[in-house]
């Protein structure tokens, strides 16, 4: 089966969502990606027993600290599907894809005067 997703996605495989530090998400928006999801296991189905849950919980601090600091909290997000559903994956990027397309390019980018280069989004999967 081939999906399509857009091509500003930019996929990054970690063993499971619960390795992927606060640090990750911050780097990745810090070199320029407008937006980040994580998409990790169905809440309950963690091969890694509570590996998606401890990512939810970052993600969600990582959220708060975005806004504190004045960046939309929109441009990260935590996703939970089953492994065997691109489709599903497939959907949720380009939702996510024209969430950020909606917020415009992230104020680290137009700092670092990127704002011509298309929106990009992150994915921890």
């Amino acid at each position: 089966m081939r999906l399509s997703y857009p091509a500003n996605v930019k996929i990054i495989k970690v063993p499971c969502t619960g390795r992927v530090a606060i640090a990750q998400m911050f780097k990745a928006l810090e070199k320029g990606a407008d937006g980040v999801f994580v998409a990790g296991c169905l809440e309950g189905d963690c091969h890694y027993q509570s590996g998606n849950l401890r990512a939810r919980k970052r993600v969600e601090y990582v959220q708060e600290i975005l806004g504190q600091i004045g960046m939309q909290a929109e441009r990260l997000a935590m996703y939970n599907l089953s492994a065997g559903d691109g489709p599903r994956f497939a959907q949720i990027a380009r939702e996510m894809t024209e969430k950020i397309r909606q917020l415009g390019p992230s104020p680290i980018r137009t700092v670092k005067s990127r704002a011509s280069q298309k929106p990009s989004v992150e994915v921890a999967a």
